[in-house]
């Protein structure tokens, strides 16, 4: 039995009445058959209707695609039903990567050359959404003539289709110029928008556009002054705002055209200052205005008054209740503090107290901007607040406030003990969560401080006997114990509370460390060494000076290096043997060090072959600096590759991703994808962002780590997905030409 066709509502009811995916794919199935078997009758009166139920099967996530050439058939024809349906499925099922778009070019030049306004609506609104490149260039001078048209509502659907047609093809600017300056004289609200939006899209991607516009600032002004004064309709206020689409509309093509530009900025500060001293933010609609307003007042070269101004508005912003203004506050807030940090700086304890917001996303920026706001002034205050939140803070925040904790100390510590007790304190709270520099920049600090060694190495004892679990101060307090455990056992230290250490405490608790489950094998080496230096400090032993207390170690840098030059050559040179031996024995040890001086070759006596035994592994020479690469540059967005092998681990590739943006809009979304061949391992480290700012902004950052045992010749294919200039950007290329250092 054949069961007949539905109609439209009749297969919704009958779709959504399936209980199971099995049942629905059944009904589908059947009703395909039947609008397959309409097609190929070619009934003209049934042909929209059954396109309709199609694409309604579209909607659903079926294949459709067999009803595309009906939509050019629907689009020919003369009756209206029938250009509706075929109009909008040509917007549903076509895009430019089907050719057969290109066939409904002459028909919707023909329906945009009649007088009837909705054919010409539906024209424009599919040539807006599924025009491509060819179609845009073949159709300008028709949207053009429309854009004069005497219609309001083919006027606004021409602007927005002139949108379309810039973002796809730049090089059209110049058709649409002239019309553009006419239309700012436009009463018709969306005309109005659509307008300001054009000239936005214009001045981003031609810089002849923008000079042009400059000179309509004044122009924009009293339109914008005359919105705010007496309002352009009632129907589009929004909460006592006078059209705040439309304002805000204004203020971000105010904000391109002042950008670098002094006369146009002199020209719009008085707006500027009016609107942000009299916009009323009790309501949603009046904060967007006054948030576009300091952003345009930030991106000009406004008044320094009108700055502070705009720092103090997102200051209170700070202070609403609604949880997206504070955010966009300090988002704000940190764009602006290298600029206007004094300014900034006013706003810190309102900062500080975001610190305390529960929503991750509003603390992790206010994280980042008390991190920004830190300086020699205030650094105390700050890192005792910061080191408050790193006690209570979500575990996906730990290790940002710990690294910026220990960075603004490194920068800003008015006294080494201070930065001791810093660092110290962040091991012991968040010992698991600090970069991997940490120990050897604190053993580097308390090398340094010979005045503070006894009490160094007292607060570590006492912090290690307390807790065994945080690894990284339990390496510091091992090594400082191997290196002072002298003074600790001296217990002579007057900025200490008394203390009498036993050796036999000492010993215990180290071998606490080596026996705990949680050590790790390096935390146990530092343990072992400590037990072996302390054998000489306690009973003294033979073999003392191997085991002598490690020299200090300076930071490298030119002029590091230019100073442990110069003591090389000023040194005199020992001709005691005694004191030779112990040079080569120190140097043996410290095999990491490249300025240390090469030993005389040793004889081949008994003592210099016990020498040769007590050899210990040095580190690997150092590999040849390799080139960076630049693999991918389109408008004004760089990427570019730098390189490390690790001299212990030569299989082991470490690829910096870095990405710029000298562009004059943001790269959004921006997702790098990578794949090698199946030889190797590749293992993606999450980007520092997915933002790459526009004008050279904080680049974007992404580690990969390749693992390339074999040494076979390295092949990179790398996948980039980003929206810029509010088209979505795809990119896949293969990258053959790395250096041969990177896999030789």
């Amino acid at each position: 039995m054949v069961v007949p066709s539905l109609k439209l509502q009749d297969l919704i009811e009958e779709i959504r009445g399936a209980k199971t995916q099995a049942q629905e794919r059944e009904v589908i199935q059947r009703e395909c058959a039947h609008i397959r078997a309409s097609f190929r009758d070619g009934d003209p009166l049934q042909r929209h209707r059954q396109l309709a139920k199609l694409l309604y099967v579209h909607m659903l996530g079926y294949p459709a695609h067999f009803g595309q050439m009906e939509c050019l058939k629907l689009i020919a024809s003369p009756r209206f039903i029938d250009k509706r349906v075929g109009y909008l499925g040509a917007m549903l099922l076509l895009d430019e990567r089907q050719d057969a778009h290109l066939l409904i070019t002459n028909s919707i030049k023909n329906d945009l050359s009649q007088g009837i306004q909705a054919v010409q609506g539906l024209a424009l609104c599919t040539l807006s959404a599924m025009g491509s490149a060819e179609m845009c260039r073949d159709l300008a001078t028709e949207v053009e003539r429309l854009l004069l048209g005497p219609s309001p509502y083919v006027r606004k659907k021409a602007v927005l289709t002139a949108v379309h047609m810039i973002r796809k093809v730049p090089e059209l600017s110049d058709i649409f110029l002239p019309v553009c300056a006419k239309l700012l004289h436009e009463r018709h609200h969306g005309v109005l928008l659509g307008t300001i939006t054009l000239i936005t899209e214009l001045c981003e991607r031609s810089p002849a556009a923008l000079e042009h516009f400059q000179k309509v600032v004044p122009q924009l002004v009293r339109i914008f002054r005359t919105l705010v004064t007496t309002g352009h309709t009632t129907e589009h206020s929004i909460s006592g705002v006078s059209d705040p689409f439309l304002q805000v509309q204004i203020l971000r093509l105010l904000r391109i055209l002042g950008r670098n530009h002094e006369e146009s900025s002199e020209s719009m500060n008085d707006l500027l200052a009016q609107v942000a001293t009299n916009t009323d933010t009790s309501r949603n609609s009046g904060s967007a205005v006054l948030f576009e307003t300091v952003l345009t007042i930030m991106d000009i070269r406004s008044a320094a008054g009108l700055r502070v101004l705009a720092v103090n508005i997102l200051g209170r912003f700070l202070l609403n209740s609604d949880k997206n203004i504070r955010y966009v506050a300090l988002t704000s807030l940190l764009r602006l503090v290298q600029s206007d940090h004094s300014a900034v700086q006013r706003h810190r304890p309102t900062v500080v107290e975001c610190l305390r917001e529960p929503d991750a996303s509003l603390s992790r920026r206010a994280l980042e901007l008390s991190l920004a706001l830190v300086n020699n002034s205030n650094v105390r205050a700050m890192i005792q607040e910061l080191q408050g939140f790193l006690e209570f803070c979500p575990l996906d925040l730990r290790a940002d406030c710990a690294s910026g904790i220990l960075l603004a100390a490194e920068r800003f510590a008015p006294t080494k003990r201070w930065h001791i007790d810093t660092i110290l304190r962040v091991l012991t709270t968040a010992g698991a969560h600090v970069r991997d520099d940490a120990v050897a920049n604190l053993t580097q600090l308390i090398g340094g401080a010979q005045e503070l060694h006894a009490y160094s190495v007292r607060r570590l004892y006492n912090a290690l006997a307390q807790d065994i679990s945080q690894q990284p101060l339990v390496q510091v307090a091992a090594w400082c114990i191997g290196e002072y455990g002298d003074l600790l056992l001296e217990g002579s230290c007057e900025e200490t509370e008394p203390l009498q250490v036993e050796e036999e405490e000492v010993l215990a608790l180290l071998e606490r460390v080596l026996q705990s489950h949680m050590s790790l094998p390096a935390t146990r080496g530092y343990a072992l060494t400590a037990l072996m230096k302390l054998s000489t400090r306690l009973r003294g032993d033979n073999k003392a000076a191997i085991l002598e207390k490690m020299p200090l170690v300076e930071r490298g840098g030119p002029q590091v290096d230019e100073e442990a030059k110069e003591s090389k050559e000023a040194a005199p040179v020992s001709t005691d043997p005694q004191a030779s031996k112990l040079l080569d024995l120190l140097d043996l040890l410290d095999g990491t060090s490249g300025d240390a001086q090469q030993p005389p070759p040793l004889d081949p006596s008994p003592e210099g072959t016990l020498i040769h035994l007590l050899d210990l592994p040095c580190a690997p020479p150092a590999l040849a600096p390799i080139p960076n690469l630049k693999v991918f540059e389109r408008e004004g967005l760089q990427l570019n590759l730098s390189f490390v092998r690790p001299p212990g681990t030569p299989a082991l590739l470490l690829i910096t991703v870095t990405a710029t943006n000298a562009s004059e809009g943001d790269v959004t979304h921006f997702v790098c994808q990578a794949a090698v061949p199946k030889s190797f391992q590749l293992q993606l480290q999450a980007p520092s962002g997915d933002t790459v700012p526009a004008q050279g902004g904080l680049p974007m950052t992404q580690l990969l780590r390749i693992l390339n045992p074999n040494k076979a010749p390295l092949r990179l294919k790398l996948r980039l997905t980003y929206n810029h200039f509010g088209q979505s950007v795809q990119e896949i290329f293969e990258v053959n030409n790395l250096p041969v250092e990177t896999w030789q």
